[in-house]
């Protein structure tokens, strides 16, 4: 199989999504991370702050700079970053480890506000958010049916939910690759090494399908 059916091969050959050649770093977040299932809330929540600022680069720059995002988003605890003000807009534009963009900053700062009242009615941000787990789809990923389905209706429902609730920077696309990072789908292509443990994690922990 080549890098056009989606996978590639590293020196031991061990198949991979093709989307991780690019760095040993890569390859270990796919390996360990992306599409296993997850209900730790800040973990959740990191996510979705750090898929905001992805908009308009590339996750492996974001991935890149994830230690510089923890130190400075306080490990990404709502509470905490619930109560950042100006002073600390003004820091984080000075952060040259993070992507300084005022909208984003502000953005993970409102988002932290908003979950504190999310908990409020469904208790976390994973209970919330597993609701619009997608319905069971077909087994058999590749590129041609991960290009032919488009965009989950759930992934919509979720992006449009969460802008009704005053998020901000959870656009469709943002809040698919986010489901697709936390195991609420698994998008491992057929032939990739990772898929059957992301299939076993996401059988254990309840969720349908891939």
């Amino acid at each position: 199989m080549s890098a056009r059916d989606g996978l590639f091969s590293d020196e031991a050959g061990v198949r991979r999504c093709v989307w991780c050649q690019s760095s040993a770093a890569y390859r270990d977040y796919h390996d360990r991370e992306w599409g296993f299932p997850v209900d730790d809330e800040t973990r959740l929540f990191e996510k979705l702050c750090l898929e905001g600022f992805q908009a308009g680069l590339s996750w492996l720059t974001i991935l890149n700079k994830r230690e510089a995002f923890r130190r400075a988003f306080a490990g990404f605890d709502a509470a905490r970053v619930g109560r950042f003000g100006a002073r600390d807009v003004e820091r984080l534009l000075g952060d040259a480890g993070i992507v300084r963009h005022r909208g984003k900053i502000e953005s993970t700062i409102n988002n932290a506000r908003r979950l504190i009242e999310l908990r409020a009615e469904f208790g976390s941000l994973s209970a919330y958010a597993w609701r619009f787990e997608p319905a069971a789809r077909p087994k058999r990923i590749t590129p041609a049916t991960l290009r032919a389905r488009g965009l989950p209706a759930e992934a919509t429902a979720l992006a449009k939910d969460l802008k009704r609730r005053g998020w901000t920077f959870v656009g469709p696309t943002t809040v698919y690759a986010f489901m697709q990072a936390m195991g609420l789908v698994n998008d491992h292509l057929e032939g990739c090494v990772v898929r059957a443990a992301a299939e076993a994690a996401r059988r254990e922990h309840g969720a349908g399908a891939a």
